[in-house]
């Protein structure tokens, strides 16, 4: 049963890429990442070699005789891709990386019975020296990507609402847009009767209706505050001044969650 086995046992294996080994004789190792049952993940190291010695080992116990009458300890195993002696190294084990992915999910597809066999289990265990060597690239484990170019929406200045600055405008506080006179702002929405929201020179911030004018006015639906951006609150200030009431809107975002005090107001007013 397969819930009765050690949680060490490899369930799923898949080679993540190759590596060259030069020396006397150059060689290429197949990095393989490994998952065992318990959810672990480790990379072992394994050439064409040691897979063609285990499967070896594992025909010479466990596969029948007459295969189409095997026997209670025995099974069909997958078959292994044969050994190549002339070509390109890297392009052959380039090209075995497929064939053996198959025959390692296969074989860990085997009855559970098969999973304990001792050559099967140090084939996938990691040792010492696996556990020391430091991968490289892993290009087979990387999720494919792909370059996106990205497009900078451009303005339509003939389509779009838009007003011109008539007057400079200094906004206060981050949800008001600095305005100088002559440039073009294109709108957004309209905030209230007296305000609305647009966009200059990649800021978009609100700005009184009274400094500036509309060029191509909004659609209908925008002009009665029904869009989805923030929304926002002007208070009406009167200062006493010794030349008379001076008055000034200072807008607010709605969701305020106090009272604005004196000190604030009137840094704002001034």
């Amino acid at each position: 049963d397969f819930d009765q086995l050690p949680h060490n046992i490899p369930v799923t294996a898949t080679i993540a890429d190759i590596e060259e080994k030069k020396g006397f004789i150059d060689y290429f190792m197949f990095v393989i990442e490994v998952k065992t049952k318990g959810g672990s993940k480790y990379l072992i190291y394994r050439r064409y070699r040691e897979f063609f010695n285990l499967h070896q080992i594992l025909e010479s116990k466990y596969s029948p005789e007459d295969p189409e009458r095997p026997g209670p300890n025995s099974c069909i195993l997958p078959s292994i891709p044969g050994k190549v002696f002339i070509g390109n190294k890297r392009e052959i084990a380039e090209s075995r990386i497929p064939e053996l992915n198959t025959y390692m999910k296969r074989l860990l597809g085997l009855p559970t019975w098969l999973l304990l066999e001792e050559a099967l289990r140090m084939f996938f265990y990691q040792t010492d020296q696996d556990s020391q060597h430091e991968p490289r690239a892993l290009r087979r484990l990387r999720p494919p990507t792909r370059k996106v170019k990205t497009v900078k929406p451009k303005m339509d200045l003939f389509s779009s609402p838009r007003a011109e600055a008539i007057f400079d405008f200094r906004g206060n506080g981050k949800a008001e847009l600095n305005l100088k006179r002559g440039e073009v702002i294109f709108l957004l929405q309209r905030v209230n009767a007296d305000w609305l929201e647009g966009t200059v020179n990649n800021q978009t911030g609100i700005f009184p209706l009274s400094f500036v004018k509309i060029i191509k006015p909004l659609p209908e639906s925008d002009t009665e505050g029904e869009g989805e951006g923030n929304t926002y609150s002007c208070l009406r200030c009167y200062m006493l001044t010794p030349s008379g009431v001076d008055t000034r809107d200072v807008c607010v975002q709605e969701n305020l969650t106090i009272q604005p005090r004196y000190k604030d107001l009137l840094s704002r007013m001034r």
